[in-house]
């Protein structure tokens, strides 16, 4: 009979897609994930099998939590269609000035595996397409919403705009990893919810 486990696997995880998600997946050493786990290399591969593995694991933390908190402000029936969208976009704002602030500028584990890992393996791939079903989805929904109350632009396609919000939430990530501040990041997302307003 083997022993039992002496470690927190969620703790595990958490830590783990925290070096994952300041390094990528390239710059992510074995002897990191040890240093931040306090495990053994032979602990962490006998329980998680590779560092691919692992950072699939990760990567799945990430995107449930995020897509979570993302459908929370998304669905808040008491408020319109644009006004989900616009608290969304705050939310990503007030994250993202955080994480400059206190030197974590690490951008968007999801946006920064897209452009890195994705493109050359599958299985990570697959983990990122399910996410982002899940974030167009719901904001489909609070932009139809949106359009059935008036606020948001009726004449457009609700899935453009999803890909649009999407895409604009994204880029708002990357410029506060370029360098933009609070003030900037607020601009672009004013001039986002301009352009789905009627």
């Amino acid at each position: 009979m083997g022993r039992p486990r002496q470690f927190d696997e969620e703790r595990v995880i958490r830590a783990v897609c925290q070096e994952f998600w300041a390094k990528g997946f390239d710059g992510t050493s074995t002897a990191d994930l040890c240093r931040v786990t306090g495990l053994t290399r032979s602990s962490l591969y006998n329980t998680f099998h590779s560092k691919e593995h692992l950072f699939r694991r990760a990567l799945s933390y990430y995107v449930s939590t995020m897509t979570a908190r993302q459908a929370t402000v998304l669905d808040t029936p008491a408020a319109s269609g644009l006004e989900r969208v616009r608290a969304l976009l705050a939310v990503i704002v007030d994250e993202e000035t955080a994480n400059r602030e206190s030197g974590r500028g690490a951008g968007c584990f999801t946006v920064n595996t897209i452009t890195s890992i994705a493109s050359r393996n599958p299985d990570v791939a697959r983990v990122v397409e399910a996410d982002l079903d899940k974030r167009l989805s719901s904001l489909r929904l609070a932009l139809m919403d949106g359009q059935l109350d008036g606020s948001v632009a009726a004449d457009r396609d609700p899935g453009d705009l999803a890909w649009y919000v999407t895409s604009l939430v994204s880029g708002m990530r990357v410029a506060a990893q370029s360098g933009a501040g609070r003030t900037v990041l607020e601009g672009i997302a004013s001039t986002g919810i301009e352009a789905l307003t009627p």
